[in-house]
């Protein structure tokens, strides 16, 4: 038996800006974008990798949540420590240039790790941490 990552679910606050950031800055592509009642799912993910994708979705979109949960939530969200994704690559100095020379909110730039993993950390446009490995 195989399990396999399908999708990994990220809030945004801002659909184009997060549109912006994963498919012109990380380079991912556009698998899906979906507007329902004035608000938008992206799905997002890497070329390479057809089977794995990240779902871009409006923050408290539950019906089910409270005002005061949705405000939480938003909360957490712009102060950046609601969510996270790892990411990596082979070439971690040239995309951590890549984001530095777009823009994007460094918040660790390329550090070799006393646990044995070389990484750096953006925010997206949203606030989420954006951890990126150095494959070796």
């Amino acid at each position: 038996m195989n399990v396999t990552i399908h999708h990994a679910f990220l809030p945004h606050t801002d659909a184009d800006a997060a549109l912006t950031f994963y498919r012109d800055t990380l380079g991912f592509e556009v698998r899906n974008d979906v507007g329902y009642d004035g608000m938008r799912w992206l799905t997002v993910g890497p070329p390479n990798q057809p089977g794995t994708s990240i779902v871009l979705h409006p923050p408290a979109a539950d019906p089910g949540i409270t005002d005061d949960e949705r405000r939480t939530i938003l909360e957490l969200i712009a102060k950046g420590s609601y969510t996270a994704v790892t990411l990596a690559t082979d070439d971690l100095d040239g995309l951590f240039a890549r984001l530095q020379a777009r823009d994007a909110e460094v918040v660790q730039e390329p550090t070799e790790q006393p646990y044995g993993v070389r990484d750096c950390a953006f925010r997206d446009p949203t606030g989420n941490l954006i951890r990126i490995n150095e494959l070796r």
